[in-house]
């Protein structure tokens, strides 16, 4: 784990004092709260939907200060972004660099090819100033063509970017729910995105999409958002991003259904949003800081890039149908977890856990409690787009 993430997950985790942080998932904002809407009460809001991390584009460091001070009174942490600091990126760095409610900087959202040598200066200048605090860039998905990507593959631009960008994790956007079904290579872009991250040693964060986005996206809903949030964990994400939690303003694309509206009102997405964001910290010790072992598919045709699943040790079989499900092998804090997401958001999914004889394996539920499994077949209906839990060896 890189000094980056380290210093990052320590003050994004919540504890008692004299008492261990309990495990905890980073998740953020992309495209927050406005400046204009700055105030300690909506950024209480905004934790009280379970973020962790925000981001918002602010018109000066002045407009950056007013927003630190008022996060960090709601316990929100910010990844700051403003034309100072391009312009005077040690200055704004020193400037900012001390405060409590800082998380780090937020540079460019998906760059090209050319302008990574760029980036690699920028971010060394605030890296010689400020060490603690990471530098957030974000990558394109598969679907962006050559001329956005500035390389003739995806992946040679990923390998160029970790080659040439001293970055402390990998950020990735990827919006897969569509109004008529999934993106067939998106389990092909988290395949791409976790491989770079095992590779160069450094985590991955992903996203979830949460606005409505006419004509091609639909306004999310719980299946949506788990089928997104559980597939990026079971990939090893370490931090769930949404775009957006504030309804951007129209213009070529229609934007509409966002936790937050564009005037400031609250929608019923952004209770599914907080719901989503609880589901993720209760299991939060199955998920942060696990090693991926392996990921598979069931189904009678799997995604593209993608690999079937293979059995493993207590774990003999896992039968699905319908359309088949995501299958990680994780381990943690010296336990082996399982974990099954259903690939359908519309429908729900049965399941059955072979188990060889005489294996101990608990049922991870919804709240976090390990339910041991009795005999050795565990069968159940996963609902659309979320996920089932198994653990053995804790």
């Amino acid at each position: 784990m890189t000094r980056f993430l380290t210093v990052l997950l320590v003050v994004l985790c919540l504890a008692a004092p004299g008492r261990a942080a309990l495990p905890s998932i980073p998740v953020h904002a992309w495209f927050s709260i406005p400046p204009e809407y700055t105030s300690v009460e909506r950024y209480r809001e905004l934790a009280e939907a379970g973020f962790t991390t925000s981001m918002s584009g602010f018109p000066d460091a002045a407009a950056v200060a007013k927003a630190l001070d008022a996060a960090g009174k709601a316990g929100v942490k910010l990844f700051i972004t403003c034309p100072e600091l391009s312009t005077d990126p040690e200055g704004t760095v020193r400037r900012f660099m001390g405060h409590p409610a800082l998380a780090g900087y937020h540079l460019r959202d998906e760059p090209n090819a050319k302008d990574f040598p760029d980036l690699a200066a920028w971010m060394k200048r605030i890296q010689a100033v400020d060490r603690d605090h990471p530098c957030y860039i974000n990558l394109y998905p598969t679907y962006a063509n050559e001329q956005q990507l500035g390389t003739p593959t995806y992946q040679a631009h990923v390998d160029s970017f970790v080659a040439a960008v001293p970055i402390p994790f990998i950020s990735l956007d990827h919006y897969p729910v569509l109004e008529n079904g999934l993106r067939p290579d998106w389990y092909e872009n988290l395949e791409i995105i976790s491989d770079a991250a095992r590779k160069i040693g450094k985590p991955f964060w992903a996203f979830t999409l949460s606005v409505a986005i006419d004509p091609v996206y639909p306004v999310a809903t719980t299946a949506t958002l788990r089928l997104q949030v559980y597939s990026d964990l079971a990939y090893g994400a370490q931090c769930i991003q949404y775009f957006t939690y504030w309804t951007p303003p129209s213009g070529q694309e229609k934007f509409h259904d966002g936790p937050i509206t564009a005037e400031g009102k609250r929608t019923p997405v952004y209770d599914l949003v907080r719901e989503m964001n609880r589901e993720i910290q209760r299991r939060a010790r199955v998920f942060s800081g696990a090693r991926v072992v392996s990921v598979g598919h069931t189904g009678s045709a799997i995604p593209r890039g993608t690999k079937p699943f293979v059995p493993f040790p207590p774990f003999s079989g896992v039968r699905t149908e319908g359309k088949g499900a995501v299958v990680s092998r994780l381990e943690n804090g010296g336990a082996t977890y399982l974990m099954v997401v259903n690939r359908d958001y519309r429908n729900p999914m049965p399941l059955e856990i072979v188990l060889e004889p005489g294996a101990k394996v608990s049922r991870v539920n919804r709240e976090g409690i390990a339910v041991p499994v009795k005999g050795e077949r565990n069968r159940e209906t996963v609902p659309p787009g979320d996920a089932a839990v198994f653990v053995t060896g804790n």
